[in-house]
């Protein structure tokens, strides 16, 4: 009674543990969310972008929670989060995306975008704005035709522990159509460019 006792605390701890470490690989790291967003809005700044509002993608964020960002740049927070897909080129996976800038890798880029221009779009909502890559690390994006739209099968809620899906993505940062609808709602009213930034 004793042997079975202790097999099953030992059960109960380890299930435990483990479940601490996928809490904290899944969870939002506020403080790197923070840092990222206060050099976001030195970059606004200096570049006359938008000190409003910015949008940003942390790729390190399992698939599967939430990990695009509307920050506002005033109240210091987040005013909404969605899912958001990567690109599927290049063997990569949900769980390890592969990055890179070159033309038909169908792959996510990291760095700094200028939002441009709101189009049609044939997925989602049926719209999406250009982007515009300012860095060495994504200065195809147009080029590429990577932009910001909607797919009808991303969901608004988070999946975690399963990835989403390879395939809905080519490159652009894709998100469900309910985040792609507020988004929407902002960027078509505001005068000034927003920043959107992936990074890893």
């Amino acid at each position: 009674m004793r042997s079975f006792f202790l097999c099953f605390l030992c059960l109960a701890l380890g299930v435990v543990a483990y479940c601490s470490v996928l809490s904290m690989h899944a969870s939002v790291d506020d403080n790197r969310l923070q840092i990222k967003a206060d050099s976001a809005l030195v970059y606004c700044k200096a570049k006359g972008f938008n000190t409003e509002r910015c949008i940003l993608v942390d790729m390190k964020i399992h698939s599967g929670k939430k990990r695009l960002f509307l920050w506002d740049f005033k109240d210091g927070k987040v005013i909404r989060s969605s899912l958001c897909c990567h690109g599927n080129g290049q063997g990569s996976t949900g769980a390890d995306p592969v990055f890179s800038n070159a033309s038909g890798s169908y792959c996510t880029s990291l760095g700094r975008y200028k939002i441009g221009i709101r189009y049609y779009s044939r997925w989602g909502i049926n719209v999406h704005y250009k982007l515009h890559g300012l860095e060495a690390s994504n200065n195809n994006a147009y080029n590429r035709i990577v932009v910001l739209h909607s797919h009808n099968p991303v969901p608004d809620t988070e999946i975690y522990p399963i990835h989403l899906p390879m395939g809905w993505s080519l490159g652009c940062p894709v998100v469900s159509n309910e985040m792609m609808g507020e988004l929407d709602t902002y960027l078509k009213e505001t005068e000034k460019p927003v920043l959107l930034w992936i990074y890893n």
